[in-house]
């Protein structure tokens, strides 16, 4: 069990049950209390004597004013599904596709004339006179078209149910008016809530810390009509629900050209954030940050001016508010808080330049988990859920520093569960001890030194376009994760940081991901100075590790631009009738642990015959590595998180940094892991595992030995103080 301790820890409070509140503060060593959505705090908790933060949803709390101003709700383009013309003639009813209780048509003038309708068939755009809109009958009435060619009308919608509302409604059977977000883009919205965020600071003097439940604007999340297709689109990182027709024009004025409905319906694609962006989708994402640092720093400022605090979190309306945008500390903001079910969101917390650094813990205090399996109710199991969450955001918390941790929700929730009260006292103990190892100095970590490279570098550190439950097909995610924990310096950068002279200062670069998606690099790739400077990069001796289809582009002689370093390339079909070299597989002593499991590719082959071949499958290439000058080039066909694959990721930095034969600070068990604390001489070691488990790990002071029960942490003194 860990040492009691306090402080750092937030507890989500709940008015009806101030003996619960009060008593679980005291035993979690909670220094703050703070409402949640759905939950208010009375006045016994408020002048209890914590610390008290305030949630404030700054755009979706607002129905009387909305329902008064129904032109200024949030927007977004909608798409309809293709339709085939029989004739010459076709009407679209524009919501047939579409959940009713969360859009309506906007149909006004201004928004009418970014309507576009395009004939899919050719890829044109259909003339206006070809088509108009019946009011009445919700259709859109296409004339003198060309039968046999498929049709989608794309239009503007008012969002009118707000969709974190809609999602806490739907899941866990609210019955409470449906709340509506408002966009502040017009001057009357800003103008209302300015006064309202003035409003609220002066009747909240017991607050010590607004809680911006983000700001603006929320992740694209489109529903559907039916239910057996409810959720027709989602990203994390969409900029889709930002539209609005003052907006654009205001965009036009600035950029000097007009985006059109196209540039954000992509055809029934929409502009996700695992494609690369173009152009103009870059231009209007620093359109939106531009509009959300300066009017979100208007509200902060309102905040400070009454001598509180403001932490954003990093969720539900965060678009606008990248985090890692050079741009971010003009907000003003004192603290982030993320909520966590891994460790490399725990990351891309710790990484963001504010004060104070705080991740809200999962299971989140609902009945129905984001799953929709039970957690808190018949069936559930939330310590089992706890547990499970924590060794993935517990590894992570070893490498970096996070100030604070907390739950949010419904705390009566826990009553009936008095191991989860147990399992969140040894969590919130633990991370106490860990926090302190931080601030008496940074962990232990090897020499060789990784970048991540990806068309949206910097920018995205740490993510993609959700959680990792929602992204989970991509490889990247998997790589974060594993990485997220590993005693490795980690930095993420662009084809731009590769021209400018980034490479100088990393050991290894990583490119992963399928062909064409962000993540790979698609077209960026057809910079021949980004290959230029790669490849001199590793012939004097750094490493890149490709995974998948790494540097992938159609149109030269390899398919992957970086075939010649990698010695592999990917056959699409225009070699089948090419020969194939022979090779025999050339383990590596203690590179590819035992239970290590890689999918192979069909199409994978060596170029030249010059790459070993490490590992395969059915006679497919699984791992191998190739010497080019004084660097190698790694190629994996595919990468999945697990505590095998993590290791070999580890062991792949170090054979690529000469560090494989140096086994300090590295367990023996791969199901444990460890940091080590230098200035305090600490060494932490965590079992990853349901199973007890046995580990040995060299130190600079001789084999440290321990046996750990599943899951648990052992903090010990290893050294001269022993």
């Amino acid at each position: 069990m860990s040492k009691p301790s306090t402080g750092a820890f937030t507890l989500p409070g709940e008015s009806g049950y101030e003996a619960l509140t009060l008593e679980l503060a005291e035993r979690w060593g909670a220094d703050v209390i703070r409402d949640s959505d759905g939950t208010q705090l009375s006045d016994e908790i408020i002048n209890a004597g914590y610390g008290i933060y305030s949630t404030v949803c700054i755009i979706r709390d607002h129905n009387e004013w909305a329902s008064q101003n129904p032109d200024k709700l949030q927007q977004s383009f909608l798409i309809t599904n293709p339709k085939v013309a029989v004739q010459d003639y076709l009407s679209v009813y524009l919501m047939e596709d579409f959940f009713a209780e969360q859009f309506r048509v906007n149909d006004s003038r201004e928004a009418y004339k970014y309507w576009q309708v395009y004939d899919r068939t050719t890829g044109e755009e259909v003339p206006r006179e070809q088509w108009n809109y019946d009011r009445e009958s919700g259709n859109v009435v296409l004339t003198g078209i060309v039968p046999w060619h498929k049709y989608t009308v794309s239009f503007m919608a008012y969002r009118i149910w707000e969709e974190i509302s809609m999602y806490n409604h739907t899941t866990n059977n609210w019955n409470k008016e449906h709340l509506m977000q408002i966009d502040p883009m017009y001057q009357d919205t800003q103008k209302y809530l300015l006064e309202w965020m003035e409003d609220w600071c002066q009747e909240h003097k017991e607050t010590t810390v607004v809680r911006f439940t983000s700001l603006f604007y929320n992740f694209a999340w489109i529903w559907g009509s039916s239910e057996r297709n409810r959720h027709l689109f989602s990203d994390w990182g969409s900029y889709d629900f930002t539209v609005s027709a003052r907006g654009l024009d205001l965009f036009a004025q600035q950029y000097g050209y007009s985006l059109t409905a196209e540039d954000f319906v992509n055809g029934g694609k929409y502009r996700v954030s695992h494609i690369p962006a173009e152009q103009r989708k870059l231009d209007y994402m620093a359109f939106i940050n531009d509009f959300v640092i300066g009017f979100g720093k208007q509200l902060i400022d309102i905040v400070h001016k009454h001598d509180k605090l403001a932490y954003v979190f990093y969720d539900d309306s965060w678009v606008g508010a990248e985090p890692y945008n050079d741009r971010f500390g003009e907000f003003g903001f004192d603290g982030m808080i993320k909520c966590v079910f891994s460790g490399y969101e725990a990351r891309l917390c710790s990484g963001v330049e504010v004060d104070t650094h705080e991740i809200r813990l999962h299971p989140y205090l609902f009945p129905v988990g984001l799953g929709g399996a039970p957690t808190f109710m018949e069936g559930g199991n939330p310590t089992l859920d706890a547990k499970k969450y924590w060794i993935n955001i517990r590894r992570a918390l070893l490498r970096e520093p996070i100030d604070r941790i907390g739950l949010g929700g419904y705390l009566h929730l826990v009553e009936p569960y008095p191991d989860f009260c147990d399992y969140i006292e040894k969590i919130a103990n633990e991370f106490r001890e860990i926090k302190e190892l931080h601030e008496q100095g940074k962990p232990y970590h090897i020499k060789t030194r990784v970048a991540i490279l990806h068309s949206w570098g910097k920018l995205r550190s740490w993510t993609l376009s959700g959680h990792f439950h929602e992204t989970y097909m991509h490889e990247l995610i998997h790589i974060n994760e594993a990485l997220s924990g590993l005693p490795v310096e980690v930095q993420f950068i662009d084809f731009e940081d590769i021209r400018q002279g980034v490479l100088q200062h990393i050991d290894v670069v990583i490119n992963a991901g399928s062909a064409g998606t962000a993540w790979s690099g698609g077209d960026y790739w057809k910079d021949s100075k980004s290959v230029d400077v790669l490849t001199k990069w590793v012939y004097e001796g750094g490493t890149f590790i490709g995974i998948n289809q790494p540097s992938a582009v159609e149109g030269y002689d390899s398919y992957f631009r970086m075939a010649h370093v990698l010695g592999v390339d990917e056959d699409t079909g225009a070699r089948v009738a090419h020969g194939k070299w022979a090779y025999e597989v050339q383990a590596e002593q203690g590179l590819v642990p035992d239970g290590a499991s890689i999918t192979p590719k069909n199409g994978i082959h060596l170029t030249d015959g010059s790459a070993a071949v490490m590992s395969e499958l059915d006679g497919k290439i699984t791992l191998s590595a190739n010497s080019f000058g004084k660097g190698k080039g790694i190629y994996l066909p595919s990468f999945e998180f697990g505590w095998e694959n993590t290791r070999l990721l580890l062991n792949l930095i170090r054979y690529a940094g000469k560090e494989l034969q140096d086994t300090k600070y590295i367990p023996d068990n791969l199901y444990t892991e460890c940091a080590y604390y230098p200035e305090s001489k600490m060494l932490v070691v965590i079992n990853n595992s349901d199973q007890l488990q046995k580990t040995t790990i060299e130190t600079e002071y001789g084999p440290q030995t321990v046996e750990l029960e599943p899951f648990d942490t052992i903090i010990r003194t290893i050294g001269e103080q022993e």
